[in-house]
Order: structure tokens, then sequence, then C-alpha cells
């Protein structure tokens, strides 16, 4: 599962990259300074993790973690091939969430694509080639269903009116996520499209150092612009935030942190936000090993989270034995979790909570 940083050129979306995952993007203050993708493998900070790294002492700890993918500057035109615009848009297709840096600062010698700050101008731009984009595809796919609903297919016709609903929609200037569509059509005929509206988005605003704490007014202008899209909006100084990774120890950081009034970095907030906009949730596997988070998607069974481990954990599925994270660390340790018989015997059917601390039983 993969989150793709978009926005358009020089908003800060390689500095961000590089803060998150720690991998040396480049970065400058010219537009498409990124042509390539780049993908970061990054861990997914867990609190959790640490208190259970304290009362098992493992000899190693294994963090869950997320793909993002640091995609090129968008810009007006994309869709049209503009800018390498349809190269950049195959590239988003291929994520599974967006996460859309916005520049919240002035700063003159910073430039700016279109010459002055403006985060709504920017995210209506970026919007417009998506959707864009977006309507070719259904336009392409309407073309082909037409021939088959003319012939009096009732199947075609449905997916014909649900096709048409989407070309309104993306007409009217809406994304795909924010069209009124059934859940099982929108399974049935609007998933199969992979259209890149209608992928989970995040907007993350980058800030400059002073408002790193409490946002600013292009913040505010942000949540009330996208109040109807059910989208979650951070904010963090990504300038800022690449200061402190270069910081050689922990104390370091932790100093810079508080002299800005922080509990912990922005990018710490946006890693975990890609995560459940992902639709993603972690089981713990915890014993004198290792201590390990184990990434699965919101709803899956004890069997498909044992399949994460080894397919055959899967296949050959007994039972697991699941205590709950409050339960291990109340108790201290798995030992007297079930000598308070809080350790639970689940099967086939158990869908598995954000937390559990599991074992899995197996038989191939």
């Amino acid at each position: 599962m993969k989150a793709g940083i978009v926005g358009l050129p020089n908003v800060g979306k390689s500095t961000l990259f590089n803060c998150l995952s720690n991998a040396k993007a480049q970065s400058a203050n010219f537009p498409f300074c990124t042509i390539e993708p780049n993908i970061g493998v990054v861990n997914v900070p867990d609190s959790r993790l640490e208190k259970l790294e304290t009362l098992v002492n493992p000899q190693r700890v294994i963090p869950a973690t997320v793909e993002i993918v640091d995609i090129a500057g968008l810009v007006k035109g994309a869709s049209k091939g503009e800018g390498l615009g349809n190269q950049f848009l195959g590239n988003i297709r291929e994520t599974d969430a967006i996460l859309h840096v916005l520049r919240c600062f002035d700063n003159d010698n910073v430039v700016h694509v279109d010459g002055s700050v403006d985060p709504i101008r920017d995210k209506e731009t970026i919007d417009m080639e998506l959707q864009l984009k977006d309507l070719e595809s259904v336009e392409k796919k309407l073309d082909k269903v037409k021939r088959a609903a003319k012939t009096g297919n009732k199947e075609a016709q449905k997916e014909e009116a649900i096709l048409n609903q989407l070309k309104e929609g993306l007409e009217a200037g809406d994304s795909v996520r924010a069209i009124v569509i059934s859940e099982d059509d929108r399974l049935e005929y609007v998933k199969p499209l992979q259209l890149i509206t209608d992928k989970p988005v995040m907007y993350v605003c980058n800030v400059d150092e002073a408002s790193a704490v409490d946002g600013n007014h292009y913040v505010e202008k942000v949540k009330e612009a996208v109040a109807g899209e059910s989208a979650e909006v951070i904010f963090l100084a990504v300038g800022t935030e690449a200061d402190i990774t270069e910081l050689e120890t922990y104390e370091e950081r932790q100093m810079f942190l508080e002299d800005l009034g922080l509990s912990e970095p922005g990018s710490s907030k946006l890693i975990r936000g890609a995560y459940r906009l992902l639709n993603l949730e972690t089981y713990f596997t915890a014993g004198e090993k290792e201590v390990r988070a184990w990434t699965i998607p919101v709803g899956a069974t004890a069997p498909q989270a044992a399949g994460v481990i080894h397919t055959d954990f899967e296949k050959g599925f007994i039972r697991a034995e699941v205590i709950s994270f409050d339960d291990y660390v109340n108790y201290g340790s798995e030992t007297k979790v079930k000598e308070a018989g809080k350790m639970r015997i689940e099967g086939k059917e158990y869908t598995v909570k954000d937390g559990d601390v599991m074992h899995f039983r197996f038989n191939v």
C-alpha cells in the first residue's frame, strides 16, 4: 500500500519526502527537480511498540512500515501532457492514497510557479488536472458500455447510468470521492476504473517555522475550502522538519522540538495519518526474540492477519491466542495475563482489533 505525495512544483514535496524517509531525494529551488518518482519505506511511529519493548525486553524490535512515493510536481495542462504530465499522472494512479502538499508560507526567496502564494488556487489547479484525467478515463469506458446498453443489456444500462453520473460530477468540478454513489455500486463499477480523484486524500499544509505549532491564516483557508470533502488537513513546517532530521542525536532533536513548543515531529503525525488514510491498522507479536508490529487492512480476520506473517499460517490456521494491548500493559507479561484469564482463544471468524497482541496456532 503506497501513499503518493503530490502538489505543484516547489511546494516542498521532496524536502518532506526526505524528512519522512531519510532517503535523500534531490530537492532544490526550481520546478521539476523530481522527474522519476522516489519511493521510501517509512517506519510508522507507535508508542505501543515502545511499551511492549520495555515489558518484553526482546532481542529486536520491528515497527510497521508504509510506502511513500514522491511524485514530480504537476502543472496546469498536465492532463494534456504539459510538464511531463501523463507520466506523473500515471505515477499517481499507481498509489493508494494521496498526500496533497500545499504551500502555506510566504518567502520571496522561494519561487512559486504562479508568482504568488495562494493554497486554494494551487489546490484547484491540481484538482482540475486530476479531474480532467479521470473524465478522460470515464468517457473512454462510457463509449464501450453505451454499445452494450443499446442492445438492452440491463447490467450495461446500470453501468452507463453510473458512468454518466461520474461524468456529470467531474464536469461540474467534483472529485469522484465526493460524488454520492452507493457503496456496492462504487465497489462494482467505480473501483475497477482506478480513478485518481477516487483515492482518499490528506492535505498537508507546509507552513513556516513561526506557524509550526498553531498554523496560520493559509491553513484556516484550506480547512474551510475542504470542509465538505471529509479529508484530513494537517500542517507542518517542512523546512524546520528537515533541519531536525539533520541533527545527530535523539536528545538534540527533542531539545529542538521543545524549543518550538512541539511534543513530536510533525512528520510523525503525517505518517500515522497516511497509515489511517490507507485504511491500515496494526497487531503485534511479542516474544523474547522480537517484538513486531504487523500491518493489516482494517477489518482483516485472524487467518488473514496470520497470512501476513506467512501464507502457511493462513492456509493451516487453527486458532489465534489474543491479548488486548491494554491487558498486556496492565498485567505486565503474557504469563500474568494468562493467570488472570484475560487471554482469549479466537477462531477463523474473528476480526482483528488494532493493537491486539497475537499468537497463531496452525498446521500445514
